[in-house]
């Protein structure tokens, strides 16, 4: 798998905001952080993937680089994007191809 740096940072906030609206404790959320953060995955910010999501969100213009930085990993890789955001999945339309979550877990 590969994702931009501010994966790690988006699930900590999805996190956070949980346990503030009561929906998990705050223990129950560290636990899940650091699960996610034994999932193996490449992580990419580099100068190339940082211009690549400027250039989408100014052409598509997009207020937010973070669909920005997905898509761009996703392009830059020749990859599809493998999303459950159905935002996300929608913005990809003709930029990359996009993969139901079913095909991470698909055999090889």
């Amino acid at each position: 798998m590969v994702a931009p740096n501010s994966i790690r940072s988006e699930a900590l906030q999805l996190l956070l905001g949980e346990v503030q609206a009561g929906g998990r404790t705050e223990e129950g959320a560290l636990a899940a952080h650091e699960r996610m953060t034994r999932i193996k995955m490449r992580l990419l910010g580099d100068r190339v993937s940082r211009s690549t999501a400027w250039r989408l969100a100014r052409q598509h213009n997009w207020q937010s680089l973070r669909d920005a930085e997905y898509l761009a990993v996703a392009k830059l890789q020749a990859d599809a994007l493998v999303t459950v955001d159905p935002s996300l999945a929608a913005a990809a339309r003709g930029i990359v191809p996009v993969a139901a979550i079913d095909s991470l877990l698909a055999p090889a």
